[in-house]
């Protein structure tokens, strides 16, 4: 197997398929029930967001943090975060008190056996526009959002590009998830949308070169822990040794370097 084959076969094996997938249907639609007859009234819109809705989420057994968002929205607009959050852990707890709930603020965590929700509650004023709680560290309540912002450039990204964005964006987050989460899911998923693909496009190219061209960009900057400047060097190192063994045409050799960024899931 080559280096492409098996990226490629590790992306395809980051898809939630079959089994997986319709019990995380079952139990979206059964938070949507639970959410319209608790809240009766009182909410404007609820909907899924977030990797799940781009089809980037990756399965339990190659990422222990997989969660679908989902934003709930209030009509009542006049509260500070805190009482949307303390609505919606009151709801959880009634509804599935059997479950591991904590508040991660700005969300609300349940965590079932098949897959973990992150609740983030909402509010649309008519100058404001739709706003989510801010973060601890801020120095404000609410902050501006599109929920679906990367929704649309993922897409035309992916299908500029051969439709091997998604893919590699699941390798991605994979190697993420083996190396103890250096970055944060959204951002690595917003970088790779906006690097410099376009001339790649141009002259085609398989899911290694798009492989190998990221890894050449990324980074967690200046001012990040030293663990996660650690994880991108070896993530360079490694995947430079393995493109050295392909020019020399040792495919295997190549393909057991990348098998130390990507291991065998199961």
């Amino acid at each position: 197997m080559s280096v492409n084959s098996y990226l490629s076969s590790v992306s395809n094996a980051a898809i939630v398929r079959d089994a997986e997938r319709e019990s995380i249907k079952r139990s979206i639609s059964t938070l949507k029930t639970r959410l319209n007859l608790h809240f009766y009234g009182q909410l404007s819109n609820h909907f899924i967001f977030g990797s799940y809705s781009r089809g980037t989420i990756l399965p339990r057994n190659m990422d222990e943090k997989s969660d679908v968002d989902y934003m709930i929205i209030f009509k009542d607009s006049s509260n500070k975060p805190q009482t949307y959050l303390s609505q919606l852990r009151k709801f959880v707890e009634k509804y599935y008190s059997r479950s591991e709930i904590y508040q991660s603020n700005p969300t609300i965590v349940l965590s079932l056996k098949n897959i973990r929700f992150e609740l983030v509650p909402a509010i649309d004023g008519l100058w404001t526009g739709l706003q989510i709680p801010a973060k601890a560290s801020d120095y404000q309540d609410w902050i501006n959002t599109d929920p679906r912002d990367l929704n649309e450039s993922l897409t035309q990204v992916n299908q500029s590009n051969n439709n091997l964005i998604k893919p590699l964006v699941r390798v991605f987050k994979y190697w993420n998830a083996c190396s103890s989460y250096p970055f944060e899911s959204y951002s690595l998923e917003k970088e790779i949308v906006h690097s410099g693909f376009a001339f790649r496009s141009l002259f085609g190219g398989q899911l290694k070169n798009y492989f190998y061209d990221f890894v050449g960009e990324i980074s967690v900057g200046y001012f990040a822990a030293q663990w996660r400047k650690n994880a991108v060097e070896r993530l360079k190192q490694i995947a430079a040794e393995a493109k050295s063994l392909e020019d020399q045409n040792y495919p295997y050799l190549a393909q057991a370097e990348i098998e130390k960024l990507l291991p065998a899931w199961g």
